[in-house]
């Protein structure tokens, strides 16, 4: 389940830094009162998080699937 939020979340920030990127548009700032803003910040931390947890699915044996 873990896995699957943090991949969520690494997805968003990709899609964020798309943004970012293609329109000059952060929309998490955007959408959570600017890059200071406390929420925003939580935001993202959480999606750094997850980056680091994402990370770990590279070193993982994950023979089940086989």
């Amino acid at each position: 389940m873990l896995d699957k939020i943090s991949l969520v979340l690494v997805i968003l920030g990709a899609l964020n830094w798309g943004c970012v990127g293609l329109f000059q548009l952060d929309l998490v700032a955007y959408l959570f009162g600017g890059q200071g803003a406390i929420l925003s910040r939580i935001v993202y931390t959480l999606i750094a998080l997850a980056g680091v947890w994402a990370i770990t699915l590279l070193f993982r044996d994950d023979s089940t699937t086989h």
